[in-house]
């Protein structure tokens, strides 16, 4: 999986057992997928997933960590790769943006990740086909950038994994959920929560005002291939300025965050936050406990971890060079379980100490 601030790799194992919890479950909703690591954990457990988040690159991991299935896709995937990674560089609008006016990339694995986006481009594939090779193309230039694993900058000097050469793989492609096939959308969050419908929603939205698609714009143009103007010295597109979250906004994201709750089709929600988010842990936990008329049973897990890698490196200037202290290097990570209806966590459902998942009560952690 590419690099991401709001990756869940730590979490993935907690939030498995907070829906495995829930007796009957079949179908989970993920609202915000993000890279889609724990709708691709969810469908490994047997789990149907339906996946949304409004940026297309997500939208092209979901599609292929959730939505497609190893049966259809595996055999075409593993012969493009192949002759993919045949190809020569031929130097267009990737380059010319991302690695000489900017220096995401040496421009050598520019060169490639242009002549293969038009090949991909040129395949006409078939949606969930053209999904796992984008998404194998966005791997492979993340394994080879020259980041701190955000795109709001770039290093001042090119990081040694910069020179190696871009190589295609297979994704990790699983097999169809025994529950039934997976189901990747593009849509507005609070637009998503009133369509989709499943027997456990997971909630995990933005938890600052750093807009997602600032910070992978690379990969959105990577994906759109759309070529758009750009601006500034991070070559961001011009869009970045318009297309925000309401969730981004502090004054907005505790309305937003309710009228999402309210409108979710679920009957029981697991919600991850931080205490670096916009709500503290005792109005998330009173917002959350309101829900079905004060009726909802609300268990709090508490977690500490590190930082992602951007923060224990330190602060950039778009330049690359080191400018500022990071205030604190830990944060402490929230998973909220929420009963409001007819199917819910087994009875004797508590956390335990280490985060665990053990037995009863309305909070813990």
């Amino acid at each position: 999986m590419i690099k991401y601030i709001g990756s869940k790799r730590a979490l993935v194992p907690l939030i498995l057992e907070a829906v495995c919890s829930v007796e009957g479950a079949g179908t989970v909703i993920d609202l915000f997928s993000g890279t889609s690591r724990v709708g691709h954990a969810l469908k490994a457990a047997g789990y149907r997933v339906l996946a949304n988040d409004h940026n297309a690159y997500a939208l092209m991991l979901a599609r292929c960590y959730v939505q497609a299935d190893a049966e259809d896709v595996m055999e075409d995937a593993g012969r493009l790769v192949r002759e993919l990674n045949a190809l020569k560089g031929s130097p267009g609008y990737f380059t010319e943006t991302f690695c000489e006016r900017a220096r995401y990339l040496q421009p050598k694995n520019g060169e490639r990740i242009d002549a293969i986006r038009e090949a991909i481009a040129g395949k006409a594939l078939d949606p969930e086909l053209e999904a796992v090779m984008l998404v194998s193309l966005m791997e492979a230039a993340d394994r080879v950038d020259s980041t701190t694993g955000l795109q709001m900058a770039y290093l001042k000097d090119w990081a040694p994994r910069s020179f190696n050469d871009l190589e295609l793989r297979v994704p990790d492609v699983l097999p169809r959920a025994r529950r039934g096939k997976g189901r990747a959308v593009r849509l507005d969050a609070l637009e998503a929560a009133e369509v989709l419908e499943g027997d456990v929603a997971y909630i995990d939205p933005p938890y600052n005002q750093h807009s997602y698609l600032g910070n992978y714009h690379v990969w959105e143009s990577l994906v759109l291939w759309d070529k758009p103007p750009v601006y500034g010295v991070a070559c961001k597109r011009e869009d970045v300025r318009k297309r925000r979250s309401v969730f981004n906004s502090r004054p907005a994201f505790a309305g937003a965050m309710r009228r999402l709750l309210d409108s979710v089709r679920a009957p029981v929600l697991v919600v991850s936050s931080s205490n670096e988010g916009y709500l503290s842990r005792e109005r998330m936990e009173s917002m959350l406990g309101s829900l079905r008329n004060g009726g909802a049973r609300v268990t709090t897990i508490e977690r500490d971890f590190k930082r992602y890698v951007g923060a224990q490196i330190g602060i950039h200037n778009p330049r690359g060079e080191k400018v500022g202290k990071v205030s604190h290097l830990r944060n402490k990570e929230y998973v909220y379980l929420v009963s409001r209806g007819e199917l819910s966590p087994e009875p004797e459902l508590r956390a335990g100490s280490d985060g665990r998942l053990l037995g009863t009560g309305h909070e813990a952690g």
